[in-house]
């Protein structure tokens, strides 16, 4: 059988920062990671992937929220789902595109996916994550009386920050296995999936969103892959980072990147999630994860590039898990 892997696309990679917030910059992004998600199959391996959204949901919020009282003002949860849709169908058509390049005719399709969380969970009377533009003071002021939670970020002015809760359960795992099991590459999870909570045998969405990494982590450990790949806009973790000490890892155990972790060399708002994705999900007993660079991903996965997070073998013993064509060295 094929090796699996769950690729998971930092959604500020489609959008970078300094460049134009718009669909055309989306593409072009877009095209040069499904080319490189091409190449991985191409190497005999099933693919799943998930993504984030931090870009794509703010100006789905600010576009709502501007639209109003023209067209009906959209919901934080139903923000989130429009935003799976909008990137899915974008990789969906760059990925066939770039499948048939490689002469594969694998079939692509989107999964819009729910994430069950606590309706009693810490964050949901903590907000945290910071999403949307910056606002003045007194926009600010008309929207914390809205009911947002607003806080200051100096010198950029005030953002509205939402719960971030922990995720429990993927509704929709069964229909995601099916397809990866008959050969799709699937897309879903998008911005960490879409937050609701049970009511009796209802569901309901609740405006927070999800960490994308760790919503990753829960769907690669119950899918059972084989590899969490985490691309984010570095080709490796690295210590002491942008710092003149700055030390790159290439090899890790869980128990050492606890260790880092503790010492505060991941920042939350940074590599934190990553690397604590990473964490659970071989602590989970997953074979390997993988920090990476879109660019790198054929490469970290033959053993050549990024940071590769193992159990409890010691850094330096281990080869890369599978060959260039994905069959296992075990």
């Amino acid at each position: 059988m094929r090796p699996t892997v769950l690729i998971a696309i930092g959604g500020n990679s489609l959008i970078p920062a300094g460049e134009p917030p718009t669909v055309a910059t989306q593409r072009r992004h877009v095209a040069e990671t499904c080319r490189a998600i091409a190449d991985v199959a191409a190497r005999g391996w099933r693919v799943v992937l998930t993504h984030g959204n931090g870009p794509q949901v703010g100006a789905a919020v600010l576009r709502s929220e501007r639209a109003v009282p023209e067209a009906y003002e959209l919901p934080l949860d139903v923000c989130v789902a429009s935003t799976q849709g909008e990137i899915g169908y974008l990789l969906q058509q760059a990925l066939r595109e770039a499948l048939l390049h490689q002469r594969l005719r694998d079939p692509v399709a989107t999964v819009l996916a729910q994430v069950v969380v606590a309706p009693d969970d810490a964050a949901l009377a903590h907000p945290r994550k910071p999403i949307g533009p910056f606002y003045h003071h007194a926009q600010a002021d008309r929207r914390r009386r809205a009911g947002w939670t607003i806080v200051e970020e100096p010198p950029h002015g005030y953002r509205r920050v939402v719960p971030s809760p922990e995720p429990l359960e993927i509704v929709e795992e069964g229909a995601i296995r099916t397809l990866v099991e008959s050969g799709a590459i699937v897309i879903t999870l998008g911005g960490g999936g879409i937050p609701v909570i049970r009511r009796g045998q209802t569901l309901e969405g609740v405006e927070a969103v999800i960490d994308k990494d760790l919503a990753s982590a829960l769907l690669a450990t119950r899918l059972g892959v084989d590899v969490l790949l985490i691309s984010t806009d570095v080709d490796a973790i690295s210590l002491d980072f942008a710092s003149p000490r700055a030390r790159r890892l290439t090899e890790v155990t869980v128990d050492d990147l606890r260790g880092h972790a503790a010492a505060g060399q991941f920042p939350p708002g940074t590599m934190g999630p990553k690397v604590e994705a990473a964490r659970r999900f071989v602590a989970a007993g997953g074979r390997e994860a993988i920090v990476t660079s879109p660019n790198r991903l054929v490469a970290a996965l033959e053993g050549h590039a990024g940071t590769h997070i193992f159990d409890c073998v010691p850094p330096g013993q281990r080869r890369p898990a599978f060959t260039s064509r994905g069959a296992s060295r075990a």
